[in-house]
């Protein structure tokens, strides 16, 4: 019996082929559409994670409690010796490096002043944290053992009027005492960053010499940290968290040092669900509208099949089979277009490198990630919004008379 519905319907949606034609490319526009928004998001997901992560923040940080709001040099990190070694141990620690901050002034021959944030490094480690080596333009990333050397944003070396080679004094105000404390650095390197705020307020030294300005010793203000994964800074409810948050010191995830882009991927994950709503009404119309024009073109072929006594629940069961077989259609156009849409994408990219999205700046092309769950879930979806749409058609149909059709086919 299924076997018969099933050759009916195939032979009812091929006899206009031009009608099916249209509504089949419309659903399969959307179901394309749907495979490309979601891969796209996955891609500029793992993209902005990246470049947060990867750039400079990295997937977790220790500081002294307070400091991330005050930005007071005297809080430094409590029980740091302790705290490294614990790190050193960790499975879920990939990498991880101290830095130490300040607000200070820097000057150029050319008499120009700027204010920027002094950041110490490990220049060793710093590597495997952030992408300042590989950001490098000009000169080199602290290559040798010059204690005076000095990496400056591209922007900021274009305000000061200075080039690599150049020497610059830097001014910081001591952690305990408010003395000045300048020093006379050479530009050994420049960087440049596709955030501009960087690359205009930021310069880095050696942690040793930031230590020695300040007048901290060996203490520091950040660890920056590195999982295995970065999923792994998603899980909060991890023993890791708690693990560290002690002696005075909090540890956060980038999720809270950029709560912004969480709240943009909660927002892209809503306009799934609306894009979604918006290919049921555009589903709904075209199978609505594809059913009744065929319908009204077989009134007395119904009519008849009514008055040879099938049922209406039969009569039903017809039209809804007919809108299966037209989804299948539909998917199977969108699962071909959609492939090759983003299939296509994800090997070039997209660029939209220097765009700024919630304090992040994409620094890379963004390549959608096709993903197994597109291909399963989206066509089902379809296939029974689909079905859902044939509901009214289906019912219209199981109501009529057998003379009524008979008489308006007439």
């Amino acid at each position: 019996m299924f076997l018969i519905l099933i050759k009916l319907a195939w032979k009812n949606i091929l006899r206009n082929k031009r009608r099916t034609i249209i509504a089949a490319t419309a659903i399969s526009i959307g179901l394309a559409a749907l495979i490309f928004v979601d891969a796209y998001m996955i891609g500029m997901k793992e993209n902005m994670i990246k470049t947060a992560t990867a750039s400079f923040i990295g997937d977790a940080q220790i500081h002294r409690e307070g400091f991330r709001d005050e930005q007071e040099v005297t809080l430094t990190i409590q029980e740091v010796e302790s705290i490294t070694r614990k790190l050193a141990k960790e499975s879920i620690v990939h990498y991880f490096t101290r830095r130490t901050y300040a607000s200070g002034m820097i000057r150029s021959a050319a008499n120009m002043n700027r204010g920027i944030i002094l950041v110490g490094i490990f220049p060793g480690t710093e590597r495997f944290l952030s992408q300042i080596d590989d950001a490098i333009i000009e000169g080199n990333y602290f290559k040798g053992d010059n204690e005076n050397d000095i990496v400056l944003g591209s922007k900021l070396a274009e305000i000061l009027e200075v080039e690599v080679g150049d020497r610059v004094p830097v001014t910081v105000s001591q952690a305990y005492g408010g003395e000045f404390s300048q020093v006379g650095f050479r530009v050994s390197g420049i960087f440049e960053f596709a955030d501009e705020r960087m690359n205009s307020g930021m310069a880095f030294v050696r942690i040793h010499k930031a230590q020695e300005m300040l007048g901290i010793g060996n203490d520091i203000h950040e660890i920056a940290i590195k999982f295995t994964s970065t999923e792994i800074s998603l899980d909060k409810d991890m023993l890791f968290w708690d693990i560290y948050d002690i002696h005075g010191n909090e540890v956060v995830s980038w999720t809270d040092i950029l709560p912004q882009i969480k709240t943009l991927f909660e927002i892209s994950n809503y306009s799934k669900y609306i894009m979604g709503f918006i290919l049921f009404i555009v589903v709904a119309f075209g199978i609505v509208n594809t059913l009744f024009m065929s319908l009204y073109e077989r009134m007395f072929e119904f009519g008849v099949l009514r008055a040879v006594g099938t049922r209406p629940f039969g009569m039903a069961r017809l039209i809804l089979f007919e809108a299966g077989a037209l989804a299948v259609v539909s998917i199977a156009i969108g699962v071909i277009l959609g492939s090759l849409i983003t299939g296509t994408l994800a090997h070039f990219g997209i660029n939209f490198t220097g765009i700024e999205m919630m304090g992040v700046t994409i620094q890379e092309y963004i390549y959608p990630v096709l993903a197994v769950e597109q291909f399963i879930m989206y066509p089902i979806s379809v296939f029974l919004f689909t079905i859902i749409a044939g509901l009214y058609p289906a019912w219209h149909v199981a109501r009529m008379s057998p003379v009524d059709a008979m008489r308006q086919s007439f």
